[in-house]
């Protein structure tokens, strides 16, 4: 299932260090970054009390992120009542904040240390695709562990190939990237385009990570049902599909807040393509209603999940 490759693409998304880093602007980046090394390596017990202590002090700010999630809570699943939703609110803030606290050792650690601490289920639905030598597409919702199935699977020689938009913070982006292709793979810029994804994925074998849940404005998507409401969501994964002769695999990320682990979940390939971009659109949303109507708490509601609307209102 492994074998040798050159990760280098003069097409992809490599930021390196600048000496520009140690500006001051960026001292509180490196500040923050040494508290969170240092945070991360507190026992369990510790990591969940500050957790839960943070999530107390999140739900009582007015912060934009709040007011998305509240908004995006509200029109998905309007027959919860308020202090239901709010639970959920809290419930985030606590998988949140743990994963924060847990993510640096990521780079801290070693492989042996993430694949100890990772709950894997479902793993043959993947292997089983590429034992018949078959491409894959991995459909990723967005939860607060998105990045720990790229990371564990190139530390298995499974390395991925994804689209990414960079960071406004360049301290941050450099440290992002870093980690996340600390054991291969491959990250490509939107504005290089779907060419060289779609390459990777059937030419060099990459598995590809693929987000349903981005916003990418009108012109890119199609609106169809997700939770009560209706969403923008990203058209031509058939025809993704299609051209790079892969399979799609569902993968839900999580993380245990009760025992600090991370929890991945691989489904059965969905029946890809349909023909049908709308159907395509529905079956990416039904995926994601099923893994978040178990576990909201994990998906990042604090997006801008819903900024494109059907009647084009502003409701954030």
């Amino acid at each position: 299932m492994t074998q040798s490759r050159n990760d280098f693409d003069e097409l992809a998304y490599n930021p390196t260090f600048k000496w520009s880093f140690l500006a001051p602007k960026y001292w509180g980046t490196w500040i923050a970054l040494f508290f969170a090394c240092l945070f991360a390596f507190l026992p369990h017990r510790l990591k969940l009390s500050l957790s839960k202590f943070i999530a107390k002090q999140a739900v009582k700010l007015k912060s934009g992120a709040a007011h998305r999630a509240r908004v995006n809570l509200s029109l998905c699943f309007p027959e919860k009542s308020e202090s239901e939703r709010e639970q959920i609110m809290y419930n985030l803030y606590v998988t949140a904040s743990m994963f924060m606290l847990t993510f640096p050792l990521l780079s801290l650690r070693s492989k042996e240390w993430l694949e100890n601490n990772t709950e894997i289920r479902g793993f043959d639905n993947l292997k089983n695709v590429l034992d018949h030598d078959e491409n894959v597409i991995l459909l990723v919702p967005h939860t607060w562990s998105i990045d720990i199935p790229a990371v564990l699977l190139a530390s298995r020689g499974l390395p991925v190939s994804a689209m990414a938009k960079g960071q406004k913070n360049k301290v941050a982006d450099w440290l992002m990237h870093r980690q996340r292709v600390q054991y291969g793979g491959r990250v490509y810029d939107r504005s290089v385009g779907i060419k060289p994804f779609i390459k990777s994925v059937r030419k060099d074998k990459y598995l590809g990570y693929y987000l349903p849940d981005e916003d990418l404005g009108r012109q890119h998507s199609v609106f169809v049902d997700f939770f009560a409401t209706q969403k923008a969501t990203i058209s031509g994964l058939g025809r993704l599909s299609k051209l790079s002769q892969a399979k799609i695999v569902p993968l839900f990320a999580m993380i245990n807040t009760a025992t600090g682990k991370f929890e991945l979940d691989f489904y059965p390939a969905l029946p890809f393509p349909t023909g049908d971009e709308h159907q395509d659109a529905r079956v990416m949303n039904e995926c994601i209603e099923h893994y978040v109507s178990e576990k909201p708490e994990q998906y990042m509601w604090i997006l801008r999940l819903l900024k494109t609307r059907p009647d084009s209102t502003k409701i954030y």
